[in-house]
C-alpha cells in the first residue's frame, strides 16, 4: 500500500471493524502511512469514569509557521443485520467503480484522500510551508467524551495551538462538490416530569392527573416554531422523542408523566436562553415540574472569509461546481474545534453515511484528493 493512493489506504481503514469505541486497528494503519511521510505521531488513550477508553491519533508534519489541521474519525457505526448487505460491510470491494464498506464514506474515505493529498505533495516536490496535522478520534459516533476534545484540551496544555482547521465530514448532498459546511446548529435535549397525585380514575377530584397539565405543556412548546431561522442558519426546531407514564392499569390515575425533547437551535438562541423560553411556557400551564437540559453543542459559524473561500476555490477549481455553504445537519466535532481555530467541513457523499451498501464513488476519492491537495498549495498564502 503506497500512502499516495486513497483507494488503498481506504479499503486498509474499512477493513478494520472500528465500531465505538474499538480501534481495530485503524489508528495503526494510519500511522504506519504517515510515519514514512515525515509525521511525528502520538497515539493518546483517554478514559472518563463509566466510559470505555478510546483510542486517538494527533500527527503533525513540520514544527514551524501555521499549524492546518486536518481532522476526522476512523471509528464507525455498527453495521447492522450482516445479511442485508450486498458485500462484507468491513471487507472494502470494490465494484462497479465504487468502493463499499462501512466507514467508505463517513468518513475513512476522507481520510485517506487527505493522506494520499499530503503525499502527492511531499512526492511532487512540494512541501507544505508551514505544519499540517491531523487530528483523527475514535470517538466521535459514540458519546464524544474521550476524542477531539481531549485531544485539544491536550494540545492546549503542551502549548501547541492549531490555525485553521478542515474536518472530512461528509457534507456533500448528491455530488462533490455541492456544499461545505461553516457552522452547524445546537443541540439540547429536556426531560421534563410532571408531577400529580395518583388516585382512582373512578374518583378523579381525589386525585389530580398530571397528564392533562403535560399535555398542554408540550402543546405550548410546539404549536409555534422557536424562529424563522437566522442569516446563515435554517430556523430552530423541536421534536418530541418519547413520552412516559409507565402506568400498567386502566383504573388508575398516575402521579407523574415525562416527556423527552430534543432541539436544534440556531444562533439566535443559547442553552440558557432556550431553558428559560421552556420555563416560561411550562410556568404558565402551572403545577409541579421538574426540567432537566443536556446540551452536546452550542450553534457556531465560520463567518465567510479566507478560509472559506480557500475551500470553496479548491472545490471549484475541481469539479466546475462552487459549493454552497450550509449551516444544516446535525452536529460534528467541529463543536469542539471552533474554540480553538477556524473551522469548516468539506468531505465526500453523504447518500449512504449508516445505511446498509455504504459506499463511494472511485471518482469522488480521486477528486476529494485533488481538492485536498489544492487546498495544502494555497493554504499557507492565503491564511498569512
Amino acid at each position: 500500500m503506497t500512502p499516495t493512493d486513497p483507494v488503498a489506504l481506504a479499503q486498509a481503514l474499512i477493513r478494520c471493524p472500528s465500531v465505538t469505541p474499538e480501534d481495530a486497528g485503524a489508528l495503526g494503519v494510519l500511522e504506519a502511512a504517515l510515519t514514512p511521510l515525515g509525521f511525528t505521531c502520538h497515539r493518546l488513550r483517554f478514559e472518563e469514569p463509566g466510559t470505555a477508553p478510546v483510542e486517538n491519533l494527533y500527527a503533525r508534519l513540520g514544527s514551524t509557521g501555521k499549524n492546518v489541521c486536518f481532522a476526522g474519525h476512523t471509528d464507525v457505526v455498527p453495521p447492522g443485520d450482516l445479511k442485508a448487505w450486498s458485500v462484507d460491510p468491513f471487507g472494502g470491494a470494490v465494484l462497479n467503480g465504487k468502493l463499499y464498506g462501512r466507514g467508505a464514506a463517513d468518513m475513512k474515505g476522507a481520510v485517506a484522500a487527505f493522506v494520499a493529498a499530503v503525499a502527492r505533495e511531499l512526492e511532487a516536490g512540494r512541501p507544505p510551508q508551514g505544519s499540517v496535522s491531523l487530528l483523527i478520534t475514535g470517538d466521535e459516533e459514540g458519546v464524544a467524551v474521550n476524542g477531539t476534545k481531549k485531544v485539544l484540551d491536550w494540545l492546549k496544555a503542551r502549548g501547541e495551538r492549531l490555525d485553521a482547521c478542515v474536518v472530512g465530514e461528509p457534507t456533500n448532498p448528491v455530488r462533490l462538490g455541492d456544499m461545505i459546511k461553516i457552522g452547524r446548529r445546537g443541540s439540547t435535549t429536556g426531560r421534563l416530569t410532571v408531577y400529580g397525585a395518583q388516585g382512582h380514575t373512578a374518583y378523579p377530584h381525589l386525585a389530580d392527573n398530571p397528564l392533562p397539565r403535560l399535555a398542554r405543556m408540550l402543546v405550548a412548546i410546539t404549536e409555534e416554531p422557536l424562529d424563522g431561522g437566522t442569516e446563515h442558519f435554517q430556523a430552530s426546531t423541536l421534536a418530541l422523542t418519547t413520552v412516559d407514564v409507565g402506568n400498567p392499569a386502566t383504573n388508575v390515575i398516575p402521579a407523574q408523566g415525562t416527556a423527552v425533547f430534543n432541539i436544534r437551535f440556531n444562533d439566535a438562541h443559547t442553552p440558557a436562553s432556550i431553558e428559560a423560553w421552556l420555563r416560561g411556557k411550562f410556568d404558565a400551564v402551572g403545577g409541579a415540574y421538574d426540567l432537566v437540559m443536556s446540551t452536546s453543542g452550542e450553534s457556531f459559524l465560520t463567518p465567510p472569509g479566507p478560509l472559506t473561500e480557500l475551500v470553496a476555490d479548491a472545490a471549484e477549481t475541481v469539479t466546475g461546481r462552487r459549493p454552497e455553504y450550509s449551516t444544516t445537519g446535525g452536529t460534528s466535532d467541529a463543536r469542539f474545534i471552533k474554540d480553538h481555530c477556524p473551522v469548516v467541513e468539506f468531505g465526500l457523499v453523504g447518500q449512504t453515511m449508516h445505511k446498509v451498501d455504504e459506499h463511494v464513488a472511485l471518482d469522488d476519492l480521486a477528486g476529494l484528493t485533488d481538492i485536498y491537495g489544492a487546498i495544502l498549495r494555497d493554504v499557507f498564502a492565503r491564511l498569512s
